[in-house]
Parts: C-alpha cells; structure tokens; sequence
C-alpha cells in the first residue's frame, strides 16, 4: 500500500502524488521551444520531483529528447578545476545512461570521446555540447535534443558561476545548432543571488518558471486516492480547512495526510472527519518536523527578520509587498512570506504564522 511522502524523493509506486499534468504540460512545451528555464522555489515544495517527472513524460512523449539531469548540491567547495571535473564525469555517467535507457550500449567510439575530451573550464565546456548532437546522430541515430536539467543550482562554487552562465547564454544566442537544446536550472536562490559579477548580466535570456502550491482541487485528487485504495473517505470541511491552513504548502499538506491516515489509528471503515483534523492540526503546531526546522532556521538566520515578520503579523501596520526590499526578498525565497491579494506582505500559511510567533514571543522573566 502507498503512503504520503514527505521523507525525500517520491515515487509513484510507494506514494501518493499530485500529477501537476497541467504545470508538466507547460514545462514541456518550453522546452520543445528551447527554452532555458529557471525555478527557484523554497525546498521541500516539490521541484525535484516535478523535474524528474517531467523528464520521464518529456522522453515518453518524443525519444528524440535526451534530458541529461545532473545535481550541484556537492559541488559548493570544488575550485574551478575540480568542479568542471565533477561536472565532466556526472555529465558522462548520464550520457551512458541515457543511452542505455534506449536499448543501446554504449559504443567503444563514446567512451573514447568521453575519456579524451575533458571539461576544464566554461569554453571547453561549450565544444564539448557542440560535438554531443553530431555524435549521438553518427553513431546512434539518436537525433537527439539534448535537455540539461540541473537540481541544487545554488551549489555552484562563485568562482565558477558567470563564466557558467556566460557559456550556456552564448550556446543559447549562438546561430549554430543550439546544444543543449534547452537548459532548466533548479535551485533556492535566484540567479541575482548567486553574487556574480553584477556589471553584466550573465543570463538575460532565462524563462522564469512558477511551480505553484497544490489547489484546493490538487489536495482533493491527492487525498481520493487514499480513498480508492482503502476505502476511507475524507470530510469536505476537513479537505477546505487543510488547504487554508497550509496554503497548499506539499509537505505540510503530505504531512497532515499522514497524520491523518497513519498516526492517529482512525478506524478506516470511519470518515476523517474535522474533530481528527483538529488533533492533527494540534500536533503540527508543535512538532519538530524537518519544514518546520527549516522555516525556523531561516526565520532566525538574520536579526532583521523578527522585526519585519512581526511587522507584517501587526494587522494594525503591516508591509507593503516589494521585491526591491533586500529582507522580503529573502523571505520570499525561503517561502516564508507571500504577496497578499491587497498587495501586502503576509506570512505564507496559518501554520507557519503561528510557529513564527510562537518563536519570536517575548519569553517570561
């Protein structure tokens, strides 16, 4: 029997999951225009395996794509050479892989290029892509659309990071055959975070991506598939308040599901009903689970942060929503904050408001 993830990566197999057909659909699209994208979004809201799902419809839809996913997450303290290394030998093991994945074996002609070309820096970087598509087409008949997607961005080392993106912004202009095809980018920081040499913008050229909360109407599908498997259905209240009280966060929506459905031992011939959300509910305004940790962590990771949120928790005062402002900024990219529909700032759910408040109160003498 499936449960509701919230330990890692999902799978289809072991947990239930939102589709996202629509946002995939999107995604896919973009890249068959050779796009190159960029996400960056709060953790634990579902980019890896949106991507890795995305992937896999992308190369079952049209084989003539070749999605090359690749992770920086290890890469932060490398120096230049040592990166470009790690990013040759990933870039290669994917390669094969791909390969494989299409019935094929790697040939004695890919492992000779592979072993002889090195990626020393973003230029060798460049004819490398450029002699990949001429490749795989000769000796494999793949035709293939190489699509480069690369999870935990943020890790890249700042030594590296404007020639990096200078190289694939000159691939994506270049009039040649545009290898890669296309580029996702996928990280917690925006590009204009990443500190590089801000007198020129090294990748004027990318396609912003918004990777939204679950709906109302996602949660719904998402909770039906417990109810198909075993039987037990979910109150409407309960489905409508779960989603006001997380905002459609996917780990805190995950989380009170499998509260729901594993820890509180409801009998599943019994509806879930609202007196077993708000036991559930209790319990999450009090434990210690790992998005919780990390919204504390960040919360407290700057001193300016308690006065702005306790500004923007004053129903009396409250903030004006600006990107331009450096701490909203911030708290935007942790998921902590959100643009109100009065274009005021609001923190980004009732249970992160409460954990919040309950961090920065004033502790008795």
């Amino acid at each position: 029997m499936r449960s509701f993830g919230t330990r890692g990566r999902v799978y289809p197999d072991k947990h239930y999951i939102v589709p996202r057909t629509e946002e995939i659909r999107d995604f896919i699209n973009r890249i068959k225009e050779g796009r190159y994208i960029v996400l960056f979004a709060p953790r634990q809201t579902g980019k890896t395996t949106f991507f890795r799902f995305a992937a896999e419809a992308l190369t079952t839809e049209d084989q003539h794509y070749f999605p090359i996913q690749l992770n920086f997450e290890e890469y932060k303290n490398l120096n230049v050479t040592d990166f470009y290394s790690s990013f040759h030998r990933e870039l290669c093991r994917e390669l094969e892989r791909g390969i494989q994945r299409r019935g094929k074996v790697p040939s004695v002609a890919l492992e000779q290029l592979l072993t002889k070309s090195k990626i020393t820096d973003h230029v060798s970087m460049r004819y490398i892509f450029e002699n990949l598509t001429n490749f795989l087409n000769l000796h494999y008949k793949l035709d293939p659309k190489i699509v480069l997607i690369i999870d935990e961005f943020d890790g890249i080392p700042q030594s590296v990071v404007s020639d990096f993106l200078h190289s694939l912004r000159n691939i994506y202009l270049s009039d040649e055959l545009q290898c890669p095809h296309s580029v996702s980018i996928v990280g917690v920081k925006s590009i204009a975070q990443l500190n590089y040499d801000r007198s020129v913008s090294p990748f004027n050229i990318q396609d912003e991506f918004n990777l939204q909360n679950f709906s109302l109407e996602q949660i719904s599908e998402l909770l039906l598939q417990w109810t198909d498997e075993v039987g037990q259905a979910f109150d409407s209240e309960v489905i409508v308040t779960l989603h006001k009280q997380t905002a459609g966060q996917p780990f805190l929506v995950n989380r009170f599901a499998q509260i729901l459905t594993e820890e509180l031992d409801i009998p599943k011939t019994e509806t879930i009903r609202m007196e077993h959300f708000l036991t559930a509910h209790e319990q999450m305004l009090d434990e210690q689970n790992t998005n919780i940790q990390h919204l504390l962590t960040n919360v407290r990771r700057d001193r300016r942060f308690e006065k702005l949120l306790m500004r923007i928790t004053s129903y009396e005062r409250g903030l004006p929503f600006t990107l331009d402002n450096e701490i909203i900024n911030e708290l935007v990219m942790y998921g902590v904050i959100k643009k109100g529909d009065d274009r005021m700032c609001e923190i980004a759910n009732p249970i992160y408001q409460h954990r919040i408040m309950q961090a920065f109160k004033p502790k008795k003498a």
